[in-house]
Order: structure tokens, then C-alpha cells, then sequence
């Protein structure tokens, strides 16, 4: 795991959450949930089936990127190899749209 400068953390998180806020777009606009960005933080705020909110955030400190989702909290740190923040090897757009079908139940 290659440990990034600041700098380079705060460069890839934003293109990060970019990344994952565009390819979540599809699936927001067809199960209904919204998308925003605000400081940051990446939020997807859902009604159905219940009302639920996902925080993405940036943690320059510990260069992780968390993800607070469904009771719990996912770490993901930078994978060199993926290119991309990480857990398991899966990357924060595949995380995200893992958890939000789970949550749709779809």
C-alpha cells in the first residue's frame, strides 16, 4: 500500500467521489434516491424503502476514505494496484452501488 502526500490524497479523494458520484447516476435516477455533494462529502439520501443516508468523507489524517452506510463503517485506503480507493479490492464506486442495491433491495 503506498502511503500518499496530502496533497496527492486530497487530489485523488475529490476525483474519487467524482468518480463514484457519476457512476451512481444511472442507478439514482432509476430507483428514485438523490445524489449530493456538499463540502466534500459525498451524500446519498434515500426515502424508499425507508429513509437512509450514505456519508462518504474524505479522512485526510489517516488518508482513507470512510464510508458511513447501514449501521456500519467501511475504511477504504488507496490501492496502487486498482488505482483507486479500496476495500478488499473492491473500489468506492462498486462498494457504493453494492450498498445502495442492498438497501433498495433490488
Amino acid at each position: 500500500m503506498a502511503t500518499l502526500t496530502e496533497q496527492e490524497f486530497r487530489i485523488k479523494s475529490d476525483e474519487a467521489l467524482e468518480q463514484a458520484r457519476r457512476s451512481l447516476m444511472a442507478l439514482a435516477d432509476r430507483e428514485g434516491f438523490e445524489i449530493e455533494m456538499q463540502h466534500g462529502v459525498l451524500n446519498l439520501l434515500f426515502e424508499e424503502p425507508s429513509d437512509a443516508r450514505f456519508v462518504v468523507s474524505p479522512n485526510a489524517p489517516v488518508r482513507q476514505i470512510w464510508v458511513s452506510a447501514m449501521a456500519k463503517s467501511y475504511k477504504l485506503s488507496w490501492a496502487q494496484e486498482l488505482g483507486a480507493f479500496a476495500l478488499d479490492a473492491e473500489t468506492l464506486p462498486q462498494l457504493l452501488e453494492r450498498l445502495a442495491r442492498v438497501h433498495l433491495h433490488i
